[in-house]
């Protein structure tokens, strides 16, 4: 039986004698070690809370050299961060993924090159275990950094630049661009135009290369069908009132996230068109806060941001503790989520 006093802090070794185990696996089961049977912790993990033991962050530091912090970095400009809600349900889901292996989350806003720098030096100087990076445009420096970062990272969609000795997990973006134009194509469209995203993204153009591979596009006709929209609700609006200008018989849209599609809509409507009895329109994305509230709802191509932001969480976890994870590049599916607006 352990005796405490009243006004005694319960420690390592207190919640090891509750347990029944050594002082030595006590600390196992407390600093996340897979060498630990489920008895030994499921027995500290009830002692923890019997106890009520609160680890000494300072001394766990420098025993286990882990500041129980994850750097969540974006590479945008602060107002598309705060405006788009895609980025709103990675923090979300990076928020609460993080929390599950105790540890603080730590956003760190990238754009200027003053901010590139700074977050490097950050990265760089002891105060996170480890960074999921969202850096999607070409000129980004980060990917590049990256390799000389003294911490695991894992990139949440494909960076620019070499992809060798980093860990990624993206959308089949690609198959998503296919998917919604063929979608389309079935439902008898014979002018299927697309709405891009801005072309320093890899995502936006692997979404364009399925628009093109579904519709045999070649150059030229790529440039006559397809406008950018930058990602944005005002962009898709400006884009589809110039598609609807340059190619007045368009009967179908692939709008490459829902904002520009939800744009695309303002538009049609403003020309008279309707949706989707004219024209059929589609997204990318399957926004929760978007796609369902649109007039009429958009069908849309659903990633799973929540699953993305997992899986990125579970490889470096994996990293933290010197293990290679399965794959270095993980691509998960997609799916096509049928609304009214096709």
């Amino acid at each position: 039986m352990v005796i405490q006093r009243p006004d005694a802090r319960p420690t390592l070794e207190d919640v090891a004698a509750r347990a029944g185990v050594s002082r030595a696996t006590a600390s196992r089961v407390l600093n996340g070690s897979p060498r630990v049977s489920p008895a030994a912790l499921e027995a500290v993990t009830t002692a923890v809370v019997e106890l009520g033991y609160q680890p000494n962050q300072a001394a766990r530091t420098l025993v286990t050299r882990r500041t129980g912090a994850v750097a969540v970095l974006f590479s945008e400009p602060q107002p598309k961060i705060f405006n788009d809600p895609h980025f709103a349900g990675i923090v979300k889901w990076a928020a609460t993924g993080l929390a599950v292996h105790d540890s603080q989350m730590v956003l760190v806003l990238v754009h200027s090159e003053e901010d590139q720098l700074r977050a490097q030096r950050f990265l760089a100087g002891g105060h996170v275990d480890g960074a999921l990076l969202f850096t999607p445009h070409q000129d980004d420096p980060l990917p590049e950094a990256a390799h000389k970062l003294p911490l695991p990272v894992v990139f949440g969609g494909r960076p620019w630049g070499t992809l060798r000795g980093l860990h990624t997990v993206d959308n089949d973006n690609e198959g998503g661009g296919e998917l919604a134009t063929r979608h389309l194509l079935d439902l008898g469209c014979r002018r299927v135009v697309s709405i891009t995203g801005p072309s320093d993204e890899l995502a936006a153009l692997d979404r364009l290369a399925g628009w093109q591979r579904a519709v045999h596009a070649d150059e030229t006709q790529t440039a006559h069908l397809t406008e950018s929209g930058g990602f944005s609700r005002e962009g898709g609006e400006r884009a589809m009132t110039e598609l609807l200008r340059r190619v007045p018989d368009l009967d179908g849209v692939f709008a490459a996230n829902d904002l520009m599609a939800a744009g695309a809509l303002t538009a049609l409507r403003a020309a008279g068109k309707r949706v989707p009895e004219d024209v059929a329109l589609i997204g990318f994305d399957d926004d929760p806060s978007v796609a369902p509230h649109t007039d009429p709802p958009l069908t849309t191509v659903r990633q799973e941001i929540g699953t993305q932001v997992q899986a990125m969480i579970d490889c470096l976890f994996l990293l933290i503790r010197g293990e290679e994870p399965k794959q270095r590049h993980e691509v998960l599916p997609v799916q096509l989520v049928r609304r009214r607006s096709s």
